[in-house]
């Protein structure tokens, strides 16, 4: 798609176009489907960044990235007498609407990359079998199908009974943790990871992982930042991590 169209879609939806132009441009949308998809791609987008990012304080770090961009692709001289002919609102807004089409160009935009990740992206729980057995089985049962139904009261309560009976077990702490912080139980939830992320059991690395998670869904993102960074490239959740990293920095 060419970037001239572009600039069309902009000003049609600012209703800069005069009655030739708004004609030929309604039934280029008639006839080409290519164009009638471009635009609509672009009108999404447009109403996308206008609610996204509207609030000038919280979005100048992507303001800047998007004049960048738009001045690397194609911000030319003829193309800015062009914008000049609009209203300094609709200019601004114009810069940064097209840049980011012209990231779709270019197969790297996705509605994702400008949004904050958010503890929901990631809390993704395999369904659990607990691995000690023995007298407490119906209790360990009751805890599993809790968990694995996320209800994690009841979970987070047959969990409380099992560690009191087997305090040091790294497994039960760990899922104890978790099921506190799908409750926003984060005191008890952080304290329990860090115990279990400070010893030497299968369980460290994941423990680690979810410790971050507590402060990605606390918003402490700089604390959620400096975990991520410890986790070792052999764990499990070493990629996962590396996504999130990614996404926060």
């Amino acid at each position: 798609m060419e970037k001239e169209n572009y600039i069309q879609f902009e000003e049609y939806l600012a209703g800069s176009l005069n009655q030739v132009e708004l004609e030929v441009f309604e039934n280029k949308l008639k006839t080409d489907s290519a164009f009638a998809e471009a635009f609509q791609t672009y009108k999404n987008l447009s109403h996308y960044l206008s609610d996204k990012f509207g609030n000038e304080t919280e979005s100048e770090a992507f303001k800047e990235n998007l004049k960048s961009i738009s001045s690397k692709y194609f911000i030319q001289k003829d193309e800015a007498v062009s914008v000049e002919k609009t209203s300094k609102k609709s200019f601004k807004f114009y810069k940064y609407a097209i840049a980011a089409c012209v990231i779709v160009m270019f197969g790297v935009f996705t509605f994702g990359e400008f949004s904050n990740p958010s503890y929901g992206d990631f809390n993704n729980y395999d369904t659990i079998s607990l691995t000690v057995r023995g007298e407490n089985d119906d209790l360990l049962k009751t805890a599993e199908n809790a968990f694995n139904s996320k209800d994690f009261a009841s979970a987070e309560k047959a969990f409380a009974q099992l560690i009191q009976i087997d305090p040091s077990n790294a497994e039960l702490n760990l899922y104890s943790a978790i099921s506190n912080i799908e409750l926003s139980d984060y005191d008890k939830a952080d304290e329990l990871l860090t115990e279990i992320a400070n010893e030497n059991s299968a369980y460290k690395n994941k423990a680690i992982w979810y410790l971050a998670l507590s402060k990605l869904k606390q918003e402490d993102v700089l604390a959620c930042i400096d975990i991520l960074k410890t986790i070792p490239e052999d764990a499990e959740d070493y990629e996962r991590a590396q996504k999130l990293l990614n996404k926060l920095d």
